[in-house]
């Protein structure tokens, strides 16, 4: 699995970009992100997937899916009453900042049609702005109107590391109700070291492609010691690719860069929808400024209370449940692999588990042009990839089908590299690189030796029997990593802000909907609009009362009522 990415959590997830949540680990793993779908996903079935977390690049920060029962609830309340509340910062800028805070984006066609495109600066360092600037490219696209303008939607799809203009460009600005963008200049700022705006590069395509197919549950001293190599060769390529740069990745530093950003775009407040990690990166803006937040929404929401271990063991539950989901409709398939109607869930990840552990010595071929074979991580990957759209699972069974019954891999093959962002090329975004730059150092690692990992496996086999044990190793990888962390769990209260809107999906595999609720209790005027349902994240995924009720708010400033639930 490759919980590297994360949703901002750490583990594996794929992103609509990551998504999210955070998720830290090596190869794969969730990431946590997937905010709707754009045309061509829903054309294809989903095929595309993604928006979210990972594994062994990301860090290993989020596994956390609320794992059954009261031990995880009562662990994860433990720890968010024992974390400090993140202060927020002062209402004048400092003098430091003024230049900052005074620019106007000079914005360019963007060479697609409908979006202009500009830079914005920001310091690297806010403790010394004189250290330099970073670049950050921002997009809009202008409101179509009829109806007074409401200012600008900043959007973020996830990650950490999923690109915010990627998604503006391919499904935001097109895709968002029309009410919603008749209104708002629909706007996206890549975070720093995120694809545009100074990208983080780790690895080439081959180096990534021997990374990905890493053996992610080491049976013994050799594959644990090529795992552990493996993590290090990554922490040293990002660390040579950007040495100042990967001090100054933090979500901290990226929701004070969208502050800049608003004042660049002359909104008084900001107006922001976060889906999975980005529902991280809004709720600390308004943790710093809860004076100047104005309409948020946060999807998929993440809780930043918790500590890497936690929030990892409970995104792996959250897969498992998503597993579940998706075990019970394959078995009422007349196509399904894992079994037929008379078998159980336990039963269909048993003989799903039995099929990695034959992959782990008898890869299948793919007929991929580079000569990769499905190995049991690549294969996990792409499992889990479905799992953040219900809208995949079909893809999923035929895929599985395809490897099961006639030895080809090809269809799982092609759901990692899409949760990868692997193009036909072999070449890969950097999604990857940034999801494990931004987790390793906004919280301490889970683990910091392979001792504390084979300790662990059970309890997090306990939380997910087929995905557990990869999990685990997974969030080995910010052990490793170059640059100390500079973040911890923190409760963010954001008191006095305007109305924000947390929603959450009862299903969801990369975001358990338990974080959601951790955060609506923890946000002084939070509202938690609840979707019963499957899938990473609720708005533009079909429900029209989670759509209804999330226009109403960012249109006309009426957020639901709190406890509010849709299907």
């Amino acid at each position: 699995m490759d919980p590297r990415r994360t949703p901002r959590t750490t583990g594996p997830t794929p992103s609509t970009s990551g998504d999210t949540g955070r998720t830290g680990r090596r190869g794969p793993g969730p990431r946590t992100g997937r905010t709707g779908r754009s045309p061509e996903d829903r054309r294809t079935g989903g095929a595309r997937l993604r928006t979210g977390a990972t594994v062994l690049a990301a860090v290993a920060l989020l596994l956390a899916g609320c794992s059954a029962g009261a031990t995880s609830t009562s662990a994860g309340a433990s720890a968010a009453e024992e974390a400090p509340t993140l202060a927020p910062l002062p209402r004048s800028v400092p003098a430091s900042l003024t230049r900052y805070y005074a620019q106007k984006p000079a914005w360019r066609d963007c060479g697609v049609p409908g979006f202009q495109c500009a830079t914005v600066r920001a310091p690297r360092d806010y403790a010394e702005p004189a250290d330099g600037d970073i670049r950050l490219a921002v997009a809009r696209k202008k409101a179509t109107g009829p109806g007074e303008r409401l200012g600008s939607l900043l959007v973020n799809p996830g990650g950490p590391g999923g690109s915010a203009i990627g998604y503006l460009q391919a499904y935001a600005g097109i895709g968002y109700p029309a009410e919603v963008r008749a209104r708002y200049d629909m706007v996206a700022v890549d975070p720093r070291g995120v694809a545009r705006s100074e990208p983080v590069e780790c690895l080439d395509g081959p180096g990534m492609d021997a990374y990905t197919q890493t053996d992610l549950t080491p049976d013994d001293d050799k594959e644990t010691e090529a795992l552990v190599t493996a993590f290090k060769k990554f922490a040293e390529g990002c660390g040579a690719d950007a040495p100042k740069l990967l001090r100054h990745l933090s979500t901290v530093e990226a929701a004070r860069d969208m502050d800049i950003v608003r004042a660049a775009l002359g909104d008084e407040k900001l107006n922001y929808v976060g889906a999975s990690y980005g529902t991280f990166l809004g709720a600390t803006y308004a943790g710093l400024y809860p004076h100047r937040t104005g309409r948020l929404v946060l999807d998929g929401a993440m809780d930043p209370s918790l500590p890497a271990r936690q929030l990892n063991k409970e995104q792996t539950a959250g897969f498992d449940t998503a597993f579940t989901a998706f075990a019970e409709d394959c078995v009422r398939q007349t196509d399904c692999p894992l079994g037929d109607r008379g078998t159980t869930p336990e039963q269909a990840g048993k003989n799903l588990k039995a099929f990695f552990d034959e992959l782990d010595t008898k890869p299948l071929p793919t007929g991929d042009a580079d000569g990769r074979r499905l190995t049991e991580s690549l294969a996990t990957m792409g499992v889990i990839a479905a799992m953040y759209d219900e809208g995949a699972w079909q893809q999923l069974r035929e895929s599985l089908t395809s490897a099961m019954k006639e030895n080809d891999g090809a269809g799982l093959l092609f759901l990692s590299d899409s949760y990868y962002e692997r193009d036909a090329d072999g070449k890969y975004s950097n999604l990857m690189f940034a999801n494990a730059a931004v987790n390793c150092l906004d919280l301490p690692p889970a683990f910091e030796t392979p001792e504390q990992v084979r300790e662990a496996v059970p309890d997090f086999e306990k939380a997910s029997p087929v995905f557990g044990e990869g999990f685990a190793w997974a969030a080995l990888n910010c052990a490793y990593w170059p640059v100390a962390p500079t973040g911890q769990p923190q409760r963010i209260e954001a008191k006095g802000a305007a109305p924000i809107v947390v929603v959450g999906t009862t299903r969801d595999p990369a975001t358990p909907y338990r974080w959601s609720e951790a955060l609506a209790a923890q946000l002084d005027t939070a509202r938690l609009l609840t979707y019963d349902g499957d899938g990473h994240t609720a708005y533009g995924r079909g429900s029209a009362c989670i759509d209804a009720a999330i226009n109403a708010h960012l249109v006309d400033g009426t957020p639901p009522a709190d406890g509010k639930r849709c299907r």
